[in-house]
């Protein structure tokens, strides 16, 4: 069971800490987005890292249409890895769509997580005038859905951009879309479908895990309400606001991605020591 799980989802472990960090990625990626951010913690903490089913390294063998068709069966590869490697308090650091990945983990097994780090997070893409704008109306879903049918280089290469705008490295632009060329087209557009559909607000006040809201500056993909909205709704949460630009800071602001990581984390647990004194 064990070595299925760690297969199935790439798992790769280091690091030297007791406590584990886990690194999750966001739609069309895989865990190299990390790699970056996630060696700063290899010190102090166990790093783990993955790729979610039907991306990056995972065993496309394992992918199963059903089980896949909304974030459900994604977050119970998160816990089904957290389970096989016997993780207790888990730090779970996720990119767009993966952090309500973990939000749904976290509400299913509250005791396997210690905090929960959104960086660029959204519950929901969709527009819902005049109470929630999630940065899309259900055309432009739509739309995009049909091209990934019809030109699937032609939906990476409009995409890649636009989670890249403001930022000033052209480069990781090119980066992103060839990851997203790189993804099976057919697990790709499970995992879109299930991610642009989404809508996860109902599930905000049930999240007992203390939060950290990472909100870019001008993101194109969530626009900056989307992670006040997050922030208002979860119980225990903190929200703070990157000078980064675009949606994806851990590859064009890794530094101050991972500080303020590293910070929330450090924080978190000065007042886990001094209640306990």
């Amino acid at each position: 069971m064990l070595d299925r799980i760690i297969r199935r989802n790439n798992v790769c472990i280091s690091g030297q800490g007791d406590r584990a960090v886990m690194f999750v990625h966001g739609l069309g990626c895989d865990q190299r987005m990390w790699r970056y951010v996630a060696p700063t913690f290899e010190v102090d903490f166990k790093v783990i890292l993955m790729d979610l089913s039907g991306c990056g390294r995972s065993d496309l063998s394992a992918f199963d249409l059903d089980r896949y068709s909304n974030l459900e069966g994604y977050a119970q590869d998160i816990l089904e890895v957290i389970a096989a490697l016997d993780l207790q308090d888990v730090v779970f650091v996720g990119h767009s769509v993966s952090i309500m990945l973990g939000a749904i983990a976290s509400i299913r097994q509250p005791e396997k997580f210690s905090k929960l780090i959104m960086v660029a997070p959204s519950p929901c893409y969709l527009n819902y005038p005049p109470d929630y704008l999630g940065g899309f109306d259900r055309e432009d879903i739509e739309e995009l859905l049909d091209l990934m049918d019809k030109n699937y280089m032609g939906w990476a290469s409009f995409l890649a951009p636009l989670a890249i705008d403001y930022c000033p490295s052209p480069e990781l632009a090119q980066e992103l879309e060839s990851s997203f060329c790189s993804t099976d087209p057919i697990t790709a557009k499970a995992f879109a479908k299930a991610t642009f559909y989404a809508d996860c607000r109902s599930l905000l006040p049930e999240i007992v895990t203390p939060c950290l809201v990472m909100q870019c500056s001008e993101d194109a993909l969530v626009p900056e309400p989307v992670g006040e909205y997050l922030h208002h709704h979860i119980p225990k949460s903190s929200y703070i606001k990157l000078t980064a630009t675009g949606h994806c800071p851990h590859l064009s602001q890794p530094v101050e991605t991972a500080a303020f990581i590293r910070s929330y984390i450090s924080a978190s647990m000065a007042n886990t020591v001094s209640r306990q004194i």
